[in-house]
């Protein structure tokens, strides 16, 4: 039985499908770059997030056809146009991105580096001996790497800084390390882009954890509640502030004068009675300074309470 060959619009019209149906079963995508990537690489890539990713590669014109087309239904798609060039593909998902970012990552191979190729890293070729024989120290010599025979063989006399990163690699220098069998660089599918619910943001963005939002945002509070009480301009952040520092101001005001209500009352007491309260000393020498400071913490925390209570300190005088 003979196999039932395609014709190229046949192939065009079922890849027109698949893009549609991903672009409408699907919310979020990664764009890769393929460069340097093999068959066989891409292949265990595709197996590897079978159920939770599709990739689609294919031209970039007839891609950008394809969205173009879709942009009525769909027009959060015009902001993913510009992305669609150079040797990409694009990863549909639904599940979470940094997983399946990581799980492309893993797909990382070494491979030799070769002439024209980009610089991933710097590279080093050791010194030592290099087991090649007196006949390859001219090309030894047209890199400037210092040799001499040593028993029969070529040996390097010093560490040479071979090729830099971000820099071409020549093929004087492609050659050598392929036949040293060094393989200085690695290739996968790189994450470029991430495109989400409309919006295009960098891969460096999935680095980002829950808790490193929650921190930056607490920073900024602070930031807010310092500049705030700095130029005396109430705000949600500085309020909290202000309560306690007028409690405080309560406080000392209370202990100087015949004031009287309960936590006053209890500061007012320890002021005058501290041998009543020397008991907690051993257990702050035991527990260090941490168990020192926990009772202070808690009069603190009783304190703030007291104020939320609304228990009428400022009500009879708005100047306290």
């Amino acid at each position: 039985m003979s196999k039932v060959v395609k014709t190229k619009k046949e192939k065009k019209s079922e890849y027109f499908d698949r893009m549609v149906e991903c672009i409408n079963n699907y919310s979020k995508i990664i764009v890769v770059g393929a460069d340097n990537v093999r068959s066989s690489q891409f292949a265990r890539v595709r197996k590897s997030l079978r159920g939770r990713a599709t990739i689609m590669m294919g031209k970039n014109t007839f891609i950008r056809k394809i969205i173009s087309s879709v942009l009525e239904e769909h027009p959060e798609y015009e902001s993913f146009l510009p992305y669609v060039r150079g040797n990409v593909g694009f990863v549909f998902t639904n599940d979470n991105l940094t997983e399946i970012r990581d799980i492309i990552l893993t797909h990382k191979v070494p491979a030799p580096a070769r002439t024209g190729a980009i610089a991933q890293c710097d590279v080093f070729i050791p010194a030592g001996n290099t087991g090649m024989g007196p006949e390859r120290t001219a090309m030894f010599q047209l890199l400037g790497i210092p040799t001499k025979i040593n028993r029969g063989q070529v040996e390097i006399l010093s560490e040479i800084h071979l090729v830099k990163k971000d820099t071409k690699v020549d093929a004087s220098q492609a050659d050598l390390m392929q036949k040293m069998n060094i393989k200085p660089f690695s290739y996968c599918l790189s994450i470029n882009q991430i495109f989400e619910d409309g919006s295009v943001y960098p891969a460096s963005v999935l680095d980002i954890t829950d808790d490193a939002v929650v921190a930056k945002f607490m920073q900024g509070v602070r930031q807010v509640a310092s500049l705030s009480l700095a130029i005396d301009f109430p705000t949600v952040a500085s309020i909290p502030h202000s309560f306690v520092n007028g409690y405080k101001n309560v406080l000392a005001i209370a202990v100087e004068t015949d004031i009287s209500f309960k936590y006053a009352d209890k500061v007012k007491d320890m002021l005058a009675n501290p041998e009543a309260y020397a008991s907690a000393a051993p257990a702050a020498a035991a527990g260090g300074a941490a168990a020192a400071a926990a009772p202070v913490e808690e009069e603190e925390e009783e304190e703030e309470e007291e104020m939320g209570d609304g228990g009428g300190l400022f009500d009879d005088d708005d100047d306290w």
